[in-house]
Order: C-alpha cells, then sequence, then structure tokens
C-alpha cells in the first residue's frame, strides 16, 4: 500500500518514486482535485494506525510510545467505531503525507521470513478525512466531510513454508485468525445471513462501515505469477470474488450548516 522500494535510494522520494504504492498516489490525486476547487476552503486531515496481534496501536505517535488504544462503538453511527486517542495530523500538501508515511511505516511491524524478506506482521488503516467549506444559493455557509479509509491487510501465512518460529508463528496465527473471521463475515454478507460477526475481531470491527455498510469499498488482490505459489494466489482470487457479490449502499455525503457541524461535536465531547 505504501510502496516505496527506493525508499533506501536518498535521492529518491514517495513524489518520483515509481515503486509508490496506493496511499501516495491516492493522496497526490486527492491534492490536485482540491486545489482545483478554487471557490472551496478544504482542510485534510489524516491519522495512521496498526493493528498487531489484536491490539491497535498509533504509528503517528511518538517512537518510544506503545499504548494499546481502545475501540468504542459510536452511538451516532452505526456500523461505525471510535478508536480513543488516536492522532489526527493536519496535512496541507503532497509533500507532508510522503514524511508522515515515512514516520509511519518505520514504527510498522515487519520481519524477515522465508517467503518475505520484508513481511508485514500487521494490519494497518490510514485514514484520510477531507473537510470542504461552500456557500449555498442562499449564501449560507455550509460544510462537507468526505472520509477514506485505505487498508493494508497483512497475507495470510503457511507457517510451514514461510519458516516462522515463536514469535512470528504467534503472529502468523493472529494475522490468519483475523482474516478467517473477515472470510466469516464476508461470506455472511453475500448470503444475507441474520448474524453478521463483526465482533469476533478488532479488525471486522473497523472495517464494518466498509462491509455491507454506507460506503463505496474498493478491494485490490495482490498474487504472484509463481507456480510455487499457486495455493496462496487461488485463495486470494476466491477470498477477493466472494468480497465483490457484497452489497454497499453508499450514501452522498450531506452538506451540513455550521450549526449541525457544531452540535455534533458537541455530542461527541460529551460522549
Amino acid at each position: 500500500m505504501e510502496g516505496g522500494d527506493g525508499r533506501d535510494d536518498p535521492n529518491m522520494t514517495w513524489e518520483n518514486d515509481p515503486t509508490s504504492g496506493i496511499i501516495p498516489r491516492a493522496l497526490a490525486q486527492l491534492f490536485d482535485e482540491l486545489r482545483v476547487q478554487s471557490e472551496a476552503e478544504f482542510s485534510v486531515r489524516v491519522s495512521f494506525l496498526e493493528l498487531y496481534n489484536e491490539e491497535i496501536f498509533d504509528l503517528l505517535s511518538a517512537a518510544d510510545d506503545i499504548t494499546r488504544l481502545r475501540l468504542y462503538e459510536d452511538s451516532a453511527r452505526k456500523g461505525s467505531v471510535i478508536i480513543q486517542g488516536l492522532e489526527e495530523v493536519q496535512v496541507h500538501s503532497k509533500r507532508e503525507v510522503y514524511q508522515i508515511l515515512e514516520k509511519g511505516s518505520a514504527k510498522r511491524q515487519t520481519a524477515a521470513t522465508l517467503m518475505n524478506a520484508h513481511s508485514s506482521r500487521s494490519h494497518t488503516v490510514f485514514t484520510v478525512t477531507v473537510h470542504m467549506k461552500e456557500s449555498s444559493v442562499e449564501g449560507e455557509e455550509v460544510l462537507r466531510i468526505g472520509k477514506l479509509n485505505l487498508v493494508d491487510l497483512a497475507g495470510s501465512e503457511n507457517v510451514g513454508r514461510s519458516g516462522a518460529m515463536d514469535k512470528r508463528a504467534r503472529e502468523a496465527g493472529n494475522i490468519n485468525q483475523s482474516l478467517l473471521t473477515l472470510g466469516r463475515v464476508i461470506t455472511c454478507l453475500v448470503e444475507r445471513a441474520p448474524h453478521i460477526p463483526y465482533r469476533e475481531s478488532k479488525l471486522t470491527r473497523l472495517l464494518q462501515d466498509s462491509l455491507g455498510g454506507r460506503t463505496k469499498t474498493s478491494i485490490i488482490a495482490t498474487i504472484s505469477p509463481a507456480g510455487i505459489n499457486l495455493e496462496e494466489t487461488l485463495s486470494t482470487l476466491d477470498y477477493a470474488h466472494r468480497a465483490k457479490n457484497i452489497t454497499n449502499k453508499p450514501e452522498v455525503n450531506q452538506k451540513l450548516s455550521k450549526k449541525a457541524v457544531l452540535k455534533e461535536y458537541t455530542e461527541e465531547i460529551e460522549r
């Protein structure tokens, strides 16, 4: 998702690196589109969290900060969650986004296995929130709020083939367990089951609004063309095919007046 194999080259930046991933490319396009909106004022805030061994950590906090963050249901928005203590950073340019990505990526849990020299040992969620202030036909100032969640899932792991032992094997077990729960949630949504097991994993609680909720959701499946990885490739494609059959009900971002926004923030503070 972050990409950037050229980060070891001091002359290479996220912006000119051809291997840059989805996140820097998405943010670059977002800023380009916002700059065109000359009539509207806007602000962009980002957060970057890691789900490691079923615990949530803030990748934008200090390097030595290993505080576990708590997850709460959002009583005001069904299917949404609130993460207590997660830092949101305001960004003004692509360059600031790249610096934040570098900071967060450096803190993310990775390790070498027999199958991947930089194997992700965690899932991450990079969230972008855009506030746009416009003027209505009546001349009243209104605010539109949009949110983009960019989720990087660690791949499922065959412990026997990856050579993971002890701590790495436990990490792989937690990754596989959360992905299995996500797979069950996808199956239940596709089959329109009466109960969806969102609460069985923090990963599915974080993704609840993106799975059968009010958002537009895309999934990118990364696979290997090598014959030795045939089993993983088929499993990944089956996973993506099932996810493709989920029906979401996207809602257009509402335009809120200043009073409505202040009321919403007041209610959130009181909670």
